[in-house]
């Protein structure tokens, strides 16, 4: 119904996905769930997905979007994600706290490990959990990374614990509290409408 096409339609294209190795399906009765092959499957499509994503300011979004909608702040994994997440991102980056490390991870720098424990966020040390701790996810409704990892669940955690961040009710949804608003532009100038 969302792709407006037929039942026999869909079932034509998922036989296809399935032959071609990209899905696999697990049957329950009468029921079968579809879900993608492997994660080798879903890093195709999400680079295929940054390439076709629109583009746009990042900043219209803030104006238009209010909060308490699943692309606007949402969790992802147990971290943030959605518009929010993105910024955070972006912002951390524009800062130097976190830079570039690989196509898959951040590092953080020393300038970055001396913001989070003000924020009382640890970032730990050692070179095991570094490899972890601060990765690049990419978002689904954005089309840009947010950030993943020991250090993405830490901070949003902690966000949390100063309410700046509130769950929906059985949802992924963040509401923005506004105490939130306030500590997200003075900390790292993102715009809260």
């Amino acid at each position: 119904m969302v792709a407006n096409v037929s039942p026999q339609t869909a079932s034509e294209h998922l036989a296809k996905l399935l032959q071609g190795r990209l899905l696999s399906v697990e049957r329950q009765g009468r029921h079968r769930y579809y879900r993608l092959a492997s994660s080798q499957v879903a890093d195709a499509l999400e680079s295929l997905l940054v390439l076709s994503a629109p583009q746009r300011h990042p900043d219209t979004k803030a104006a238009k979007a209010s909060t308490g909608t699943i692309e606007h702040a949402r969790t992802c994994y147990g971290h943030l994600a959605g518009w929010l997440g993105v910024r955070v991102a972006d912002s951390l980056q524009e800062r130097a706290f976190i830079k570039a490390h690989n196509a898959k991870t951040y590092a953080v720098t020393s300038s970055g490990r001396e913001w989070f424990e003000a924020l009382k966020i640890k970032v730990p040390e050692s070179t095991i959990a570094q490899k972890n701790l601060v990765r690049r996810c990419l978002d689904w409704t954005e089309r840009r990374h947010h950030i993943a990892g020991t250090l993405g669940c830490a901070m949003y955690k902690r966000f949390r614990e100063l309410r700046w961040l509130l769950p929906v009710r059985d949802t992924r949804v963040l509401r923005i509290t506004l105490e939130g608003r306030a500590q997200f532009w003075k900390l790292l100038r993102i715009p809260l409408a």
